[in-house]
């Protein structure tokens, strides 16, 4: 997801330093399968897939990475929004997965693990002879199809809205890039392409004109 949101946004909303933070976001959830060691019970929001996995974890960490926002090099609503997504979907993409007893999504509201009716991701094993295996495969195929593959296709249709609508992109970049007081000047600074200076247009009226 990280990687995807910098492909559409572009380097000058999302710099290297917060992409960087956003990538270890995304993988921060599985810190708690230390939870298998301890042999915590499944049902518990310490397990795997407990807490770390939820939305208030994802909005609880990302609040705090605010405080480093000028280190990150973007402002703090850019910083906490993003990293709020990277680290929440690595919760919603488990709950694709056909193996597990779901994910504690709604922490702390509900203790309870859910996963969707449509669980087509295969889940990674943890042993490494499973993960070197033709079980492995599997899933490298599982992933490339229904993660990898959706994500390149978001990426695509976001470049061509990109493409299509460059004034639009253009004052939404002004709009996140400039400082809270400068927003609304930034946005006026901007001038919108009026159809009186597209040259075909032009041509067209000229030609009407003619005798």
């Amino acid at each position: 997801m990280p990687l995807a949101a910098t492909a559409i946004a572009g380097r000058q909303l999302i710099p290297r330093p917060l992409l960087a933070v956003g990538i270890a976001f995304s993988l921060l959830p599985d810190l708690d399968g230390i939870a298998f060691l301890f042999q915590i019970p499944w049902d518990s929001p310490l397990s795997h897939r407990g807490l770390t996995h939820s939305f208030a974890f994802a909005l609880i960490c990302a609040a705090l990475a605010t405080l480093f926002a000028q280190r990150l090099k973007a402002d703090r609503l850019r910083v906490f929004a993003f990293l709020a997504i990277c680290m929440a979907s690595h919760g919603i993409l488990d709950a694709f997965t056909h193996r597990g007893g779901g994910v504690a999504l709604l922490w702390p509201l509900d203790h309870s693990k859910f996963a969707f009716g449509f669980r087509p991701i295969l889940t990674v094993p943890i042993q490494p002879k499973r993960l070197f295996s033709a079980e492995g495969v599997a899933v490298l195929q599982s992933e490339l199809l229904w993660v990898w593959l959706p994500l390149t296709a978001l990426v695509v249709l976001g470049r061509c809205l990109r493409a299509v609508l460059p004034w639009h992109w253009s004052a939404l970049e002004a709009v996140l890039l400039a400082p809270p007081s400068q927003q609304r000047q930034a946005l006026i600074a901007i001038k919108k392409p009026s159809k009186l200076n597209n040259p075909r247009k032009r041509s067209r009226g000229n030609k009407s004109m003619l005798p």
